[in-house]
């Protein structure tokens, strides 16, 4: 869990992906459509890929990936990611990391 939480801190929005997983691609392609740079972390290709994938679970993303991070607090998987955006919440909490 602690190398979860590290990469979210250290990265305003973070995505934890798979390099096979079609709903991660769109979620990481909304963000960069809405101009926002995440970075996707794959866990596919990750070492400690399968205890990230068990720490995600454990912090309540179930199915595990993608889970979007924003400004170090999980904000969920593609159901709320597509929740907010389509109620307009989602670019005020990516506002800080746009570019100006």
């Amino acid at each position: 869990m602690e190398k979860v939480q590290k990469l979210a801190s250290e990265n305003g929005v973070m995505i934890f992906s798979k390099s096979t997983c079609c709903l991660c691609y769109a979620v990481s392609i909304l963000f960069r459509e809405l101009g926002v740079n995440a970075y996707v972390h794959e866990l596919d290709h990750d070492s400690d890929g399968k205890e990230m994938d068990k720490s995600l679970i454990k912090m309540g993303c179930n199915p595990s990936v993608p889970a979007v991070f924003i400004g170090g607090k999980l904000i969920g998987s593609t159901n709320e990611i597509m929740s907010l955006h389509l109620k307009g919440s989602l670019i005020q909490l990516l506002n800080p990391y746009m570019p100006v």
